[in-house]
C-alpha cells in the first residue's frame, strides 16, 4: 500500500530486526480499512508488553524502540503482557485527508478492549511537528489552541479519543547511516558537518562529514489511552 512514510524512516535498525516478528504475534490487535474493491486503503499495527514490572513502570524515552524491545523480550520469556502499544497508523496516499487515521486508530483501541486490555499506549509521531525541526518535542507537544485541544493535528485525534499526554520520548527511533546511505534516502548534499533539515524530519539529522555518518534521533510523544 503506498503510504507517506518517508524513506529514511525504513531504516530504523530496532524496527528493521523486531518490528515483523514482534507484531505478527499480536495479529489480534492489528486492524485494516477497505475500499469497495476490498483493497486496503489504511492500517494500523499494535502490539503488547508487559509495563508493571521491574527495571520499567514508567514509559521510556526511547519511546517507540524500546516497546519493540520490551515487546520482544517479553515473548522470548513467555511474559504475559498487561499494556496495549500502537505502533503504526498509515494511511493509502490517495486516502490522505478523509478523517481515516482517526477511525483507524479508533478501531485499534477497541481492538485491544477486546482482547482484554485496560490500557492503550503510544508514542505518537506529531504530523506536523516536520514542520518546526528546532523546536523542542516538549514545547511543541504542550500547545494548544483556544479550545484546549492541541494544536497538533495528529495529537488533536488522540486527545478527541480520549488520549492523555504522558510524557515526551525524546530518544524514540535512531536511524544512522554513512553520507552516501543519507544522500541517497533523501537526495540531500550532506557536505557539511553539523545540523541537516531533512523534510518529514521531526529534528534537526547531525551531520558529521570527518567520519562519514550521519545520525537522526527523532522524538516521540507518549499518549495513554484508559479503555475501561
Amino acid at each position: 500500500m503506498p503510504d507517506s512514510w518517508d524513506e529514511f524512516m525504513d531504516h530504523d535498525p530496532i524496527g528493521e530486526s523486531l518490528f515483523g516478528s514482534v507484531v505478527r504475534e499480536f495479529r489480534h490487535l492489528a486492524v485494516a480499512a477497505i475500499d469497495s474493491s476490498d483493497d486496503i486503503v489504511a492500517h494500523g499495527t499494535a502490539m503488547a508488553f508487559c509495563l508493571d514490572r521491574d527495571g520499567r513502570r514508567t514509559l521510556p524515552d526511547r519511546g517507540w524502540d524500546q516497546a519493540l524491545v520490551w515487546a520482544h523480550q517479553d515473548l522470548v520469556r513467555g511474559t504475559e503482557p498487561d499494556t496495549a502499544c500502537a505502533l503504526e497508523v498509515s494511511v493509502h496516499t490517495e486516502w490522505l485527508g478523509r478523517g481515516l487515521s482517526q477511525l483507524v486508530f479508533a478501531a485499534l483501541r477497541d481492538a485491544a478492549r477486546a482482547a482484554g486490555f485496560t490500557t492503550l499506549v503510544a508514542p505518537v509521531r506529531p504530523s506536523d511537528k516536520h514542520r518546526e525541526p528546532d523546536t523542542t518535542m516538549d514545547e511543541y507537544a504542550r500547545r494548544t489552541r483556544a479550545d484546549g485541544l492541541p494544536t497538533d493535528p495528529w495529537l488533536r485525534v488522540h486527545a478527541r479519543l480520549g488520549g492523555v499526554i504522558e510524557r515526551v520520548a525524546p530518544a524514540s527511533q535512531t536511524v544512522s547511516g554513512s553520507l552516501d546511505e543519507w544522500r541517497s534516502w533523501t537526495g540531500l548534499d550532506f557536505s557539511a558537518t553539523g545540523p541537516v533539515r531533512v523534510p518529514g524530519a521531526l529534528a534537526p539529522v547531525h551531520c558529521f562529514e570527518r567520519q562519514g555518518i550521519a545520525v537522526y534521533v527523532e522524538p516521540n510523544v507518549w499518549v495513554r489511552h484508559d479503555l475501561t
